[in-house]
């Protein structure tokens, strides 16, 4: 469906100059915490009234709550909702392993269109990407160039990784950029987080050099197969449950 003329603009700019709303892809996610129909269909209102805008580009499911994944199902069911009511252009969920999708899938006719999940060089789920193909999920990636592997003490960065490094040597670029670069010509879709305005236009220049077959292969190898995250089994309301405040 054409974005064109659906939006109106809104102060999301640098500076607080007016975007036009089909220059932006809003996308942001349900917390464990506002799980259940009436709920998650609030936590919707919640969002778009802090974003300042009458629907959301993609609405996801933070994580799946196992000790009460009647809860989840239900939060699912409310996104179907707001699709079906045209608030919401995509749904999906975050975190999911392939048995999460799978109890949720035997109940649901609306497949997700995304599964948000934690796939760095360190980290890749190549099983659980997998099953997104077989489901014809789209595979997202949070802290796509591992900036969890920066987290507290940690001994082993992507960032100083010598593969990549070498790799941007090559390539006159950064190792996030080779680390993005590899998400592109995987398929996959990167979400990175900054707020260093330089970083975020480095970000996005990419797209001025390719990555050989023996490049790709190089950093697919770099898998530790060890989470930088929580293990999403480990989520549950008494642990990680908070209010998430109306305005």
């Amino acid at each position: 469906m054409p974005l064109a003329g659906r939006y109106r603009p809104f102060s999301g700019g640098a500076g607080g100059e007016e975007v036009a709303r089909d220059e932006v892809f809003i996308e942001t996610k349900v917390w464990i915490s506002d799980y259940g129909d009436d709920a998650t269909r609030h936590a919707f209102d919640k969002s778009a009234r802090k974003l300042g805008v009458d629907e959301i580009d993609l609405l996801l499911l933070h994580q799946p709550l196992l000790g009460r994944f009647d809860l989840t199902l239900e939060a699912y069911r409310a996104l179907g909702k707001l699709l079906a009511d045209g608030k919401v252009r995509a749904i999906g969920v975050s975190n999911f392993m392939s048995e999460h999708l799978d109890r949720l899938l035997a109940e649901m006719s609306d497949v997700p269109a995304v599964n948000q999940i934690e796939v760095h060089p360190y980290f890749q789920q190549t099983e659980l990407q997998r099953v997104h193909a077989d489901y014809e999920i789209a595979t997202q990636a949070w802290s796509p160039i591992g900036g969890v592997t920066s987290y507290g003490d940690a001994e082993k960065r992507t960032f100083d990784d010598p593969t990549l490094l070498e790799i941007a040597r090559q390539h006159g670029k950064s190792a996030a950029q080779i680390i993005l670069r590899w998400h592109l010509q995987a398929g996959r879709g990167a979400i990175p987080k900054s707020t260093n305005p330089a970083r975020i236009a480095e970000n996005f220049d990419i797209f001025d050099f390719e990555l050989s077959s023996a490049q790709m292969a190089a950093i697919d190898a770099l898998d530790t197969g060890v989470r930088g995250g929580p293990e999403p089994d480990s989520i549950t309301l008494e642990s990680y449950g908070v209010a998430i405040p109306e305005a």
